[in-house]
């Protein structure tokens, strides 16, 4: 099979297609023909070894996938052969997606809906299952909480926003201004241009904060009520933003998504229901994933980047 494979660290012209042994699945796993799949901000820092999360190259990148099941390996029953899945496999060890095939877990796929086209299905595990892993499970938002959301029309902020409104929030995003109206077609309440307005000296009394970016922590402090909940997904280790946070009587909590077959349903019933739209920029044929990666690094992208399969 065709894959993307890297033998160094370093800018995208690392990533070359070479031909790979067909991944064989073990017992609890299927093996699945991609059609899709995305990248990630997570794949760019790893391609470069500014997070060496898989150690020393080779590797295959990539995390999301879209596809249709070709072997199922007796005594999995989630799945038959020719079902149609997405998922986000073994994240954060090698899910290898960036391939014709993937060997995966049965309980870290859900099923694809009908109303998605691979592209689309490819677009949603990671950043999804952290936008919900975030503001479901660890914020536990609820009706009427107002939410922040930095970087609403990023990958995972433009996941978070929709997820927020179907839980029933009053939402608020920071966005550029040319960005504004994308945002409002998610169910954004009020956007903030970040470019010209401090959060700190505009808001106040929010329930939840949600950090996609990095940096927000301090500002959290000034604008979330007391007892109200700092989320980041960039500073998640950082023990002295913690104690700040804590310290001023908020909540904080750092996230790493987690592979979740549950997570996963939740997120295909809100698309099923059209209470959530993947949104692609642009797709890349497999052989192209080094210019995708140049896009991605450009840090200028709206949603989602997407890598398609001849196959």
């Amino acid at each position: 099979m065709r894959a993307i494979t890297q033998h160094a660290f370093g800018a995208p012209d690392v990533l070359e297609v070479a031909d790979v042994a067909k991944p064989a699945p073990l017992p609890s796993e299927v093996l699945v023909r991609v059609h899709a799949a995305s990248i990630n901000r997570v794949d760019t820092y790893v391609r470069s070894g500014a997070l060496p999360l898989l150690g020393e190259p080779p590797f295959i990148l990539g995390w999301d996938i879209s596809g249709v099941v070709e072997e199922v390996v007796p005594g999995v029953t989630r799945f038959d052969i020719g079902d149609e899945v997405f998922g986000m496999p073994f994240f954060p060890r090698a899910g290898s997606a960036f391939a014709e095939y993937v060997a995966v877990p049965s309980r870290q796929l859900a099923r694809k809906p009908a109303n998605l086209s691979h592209v689309e299905a490819a677009s949603i595990p990671l950043a999804g299952l952290t936008a919900r892993q975030s503001l479901i499970d660890t914020a536990h938002i609820t009706e009427g909480d107002r939410v922040l959301i930095h970087a609403g029309a990023g990958g995972v902020g433009h996941f978070a926003i929709q997820i927020a409104k179907a839980a029933g929030a009053h939402v608020i995003t920071t966005a550029g201004a040319a960005k504004h109206d994308f945002v409002k077609s998610l169910g954004a309440d009020e956007v903030i241009d970040y470019h010209t307005t401090d959060c700190t000296g505009h808001l106040r009394d929010l329930d939840v904060v949600l950090d996609t970016v990095g940096g927000y922590g301090d500002a959290a402090i000034a604008t979330l009520k007391p007892g109200g909940r700092f989320i980041t997904i960039v500073e998640r280790t950082d023990l002295d933003l913690a104690h700040r946070v804590t310290a001023a009587g908020r909540r904080f909590a750092g996230v790493t998504v987690e592979p979740d077959y549950a997570g996963l349903e939740r997120l295909a019933a809100l698309a099923a229901d059209g209470a959530l739209r993947p949104h692609i920029q642009q797709t890349f044929p497999l052989e192209e994933a080094a210019k995708a990666h140049e896009l991605v690094e450009s840090g200028r992208t709206v949603g989602k980047i997407v890598l398609t399969m001849s196959n």
